[in-house]
Parts: C-alpha cells; structure tokens; sequence
C-alpha cells in the first residue's frame, strides 16, 4: 500500500494539469493557422467572455465621430473582455508571455464573395494588391479606394477587439473594432508569416479638414503617417517585433501655415512632428492601408499594457 501511495504522488507531480491553478499554454501559430486563430490566455488567468446577439438587421451603421458608414453589414455580437496586464518576459518568439487577442491579416490570390461579418480572428486582404500610403496623401476622402483598407473602428462601452468584417478584398474594405484607448493601454506586437519571400506595407492612415477647415465635410483628405510598417517573410524563424508605433499612432508634422485646423485642435502653434493616437478626435475615418506584395500572413497580437510609452 505505501508503494501506491508513493506512485499516485509522483504522478501528480510530474503532471500540471492535475495541480490547482495550472493552465496550458498553447502552441505559436504557424503556417497552418492561416485559417482559423483563436484568444490565447497563457500565463495569467483571465475572464473572457462572448455573448452573441441575434439580429435581422443587414445594415450596421457606424456612430463614432471617427468611423465609416457600411452599409450591409450585420450588427456584431457583443463582446466582453476582461485581462490583466502583459508580462514583460518574453516568449521564444519574441513576444511578451500573457493574454493577448489574436488577428490573422492573410493574403489570397483570389477576391472573397462570401459575406464576413463577425468573422473571430481573421481579415482577408489581396495577396497582391493595395497601394502605396503617399499617394493618398491628399486625396479627397470621398474618392479613396477601399479595396486592401482596414477600417478602424473605437469600441462600443463594455466591448473589445472584434473583427466586424473580416473582407478587405472587396469594395468596401475590412472593419476592425479596437478598445478606445488602444494606443495608451494596449501594445501591438507583429510577424510575418508563410512562404519566404512575401512582403507588406501597412500604413495607419485618417482623414482631416479639407480647405474650408471643417473636420467631417466633402471636402475632407486622407492623411497618412510619415511611419509604415515593413514586414519581409525571410527564411527561418519568424520573431515578434513591437510595431505599436506604426499601428497604433499616426506619425505628422502637423503644420499650421497649410492645415489650422489640425494644429488649433493638437494646440500646436510651431511645425511640430506629433505621434497622434487612434481615434484621437481631431481626424476621423481611421484605417490601415495594407499594400501587400506575396505576403501571405501576418500575424498580430494585442496586449494590454498600461502607460505604453509611445502616447504623446
């Protein structure tokens, strides 16, 4: 009997999972979850919970300040999300260990039909399509070409990440839902992944007053950051780098002898280069111009990190 006793003690040592408290850590996404991604809790428990709203609604209409109008989009389930905050200990792939939200941006050869609302973790852009941020600087808000264009859209009170439309192969491009204060409270850590040999450009862009300096009319302009994100698919092993300062930020030299209207509302008064955040009120219509050339994914992951020292 006290050999038994002896082996049921060792058995519970050499297996976590039997231990209160223990938790699984799930693999790093590889090629493979090019279809399919899921919210990964590793290291710290934590409440996540998602409540599905039925709706006969086929038009969901954008209220933010900073937001898009889509028509033919169906009303998004309600999400509720509760983390703590990202360790500063890395993984083995150069990311923080800790909750994180997960979003696949994968490149296809072929446009998508299928309607994408509410689609988890996942956007579709062209494999090989997009275009290049400078030459929307400038352009009239109302001509933008929204194929390879990721909307942006602040969350509702109470909700958190959700990919709203998961198309951005289409006309009227993808939308992704962030918490308001993801530029203060939440880093963005990405890498490329699938066949060496792709790559892409993303760049955080908005809109701002055109020439009559009033935010919101016909006459509105896209403005694109001075920062693009790069990503190369090289050989071998892919690494997380912190990109939350092409994601997360619009880098401008905010000028008031050619826009007023942006300076007066930033209250600067000099040429001054300014990191300005997403959903800052004084542009709107933020998005991400994704301009792809082969790269089949990239992968992003969001931790929650108060005080991120990128804010201006």
């Amino acid at each position: 009997m006290g050999r038994i006793l002896s082996l049921l003690a060792c058995a519970m040592v050499l297996s976590p999972a039997l231990v209160a408290g223990a938790y699984v850590v799930a693999p790093d996404a590889t090629t493979a979850a090019v279809t399919s991604a899921t919210t990964v809790v590793t290291g710290t428990a934590t409440s996540m919970t998602s409540t599905a709203a039925k709706t006969n609604s086929t038009t969901s209409t954008r209220t933010s300040d900073n937001a898009w109008t889509k028509t033919g989009v169906a009303a998004p389930a309600t999400t509720t999300t509760s983390a703590t905050t990202a360790s500063v200990t890395t993984t083995g792939n150069g990311a923080p260990s800790g909750t994180h939200f997960n979003l696949n941006i994968i490149g296809v050869p072929k446009d998508k039909t299928a309607a994408m609302t509410n689609d988890g973790h996942r956007i579709f852009v062209q494999l090989n399509g997009g275009e290049a941020a400078t030459s929307l600087n400038g352009k009239l808000a109302s001509q933008l070409v929204k194929t390879n264009k990721i909307f942006l859209q602040p969350a509702p009170v109470g909700e958190s990440f959700q990919v709203l439309d998961a198309n951005a192969t289409d006309a009227n491009g993808a939308l992704f839902q962030l918490p308001a204060d993801v530029s203060t409270s939440w880093t963005v850590w990405g890498r490329a992944l699938g066949q060496p040999g792709g790559k892409s450009s993303t760049t955080t862009c908005a809109t701002t007053a055109g020439l009559d300096g009033v935010l919101g009319t016909a006459d509105d302009e896209i403005i694109c950051s001075l920062a693009t994100l790069n990503m190369d698919r090289t050989k071998g092993k892919q690494s997380f780098v912190n990109v939350s300062a092409d994601l997360l930020f619009i880098t401008l030299t905010v000028d008031p002898t050619t826009n007023l209207a942006l300076a007066t509302c930033l209250s600067v008064t000099t040429t001054t280069v300014m990191n300005v955040p997403l959903f800052n009120g004084c542009l709107q219509n933020f998005f991400w111009n994704y301009d792809n050339q082969g790269l089949k994914l990239l992968q992003l992951r969001f931790y929650p990190n108060p005080g991120n020292p990128t804010a201006t």
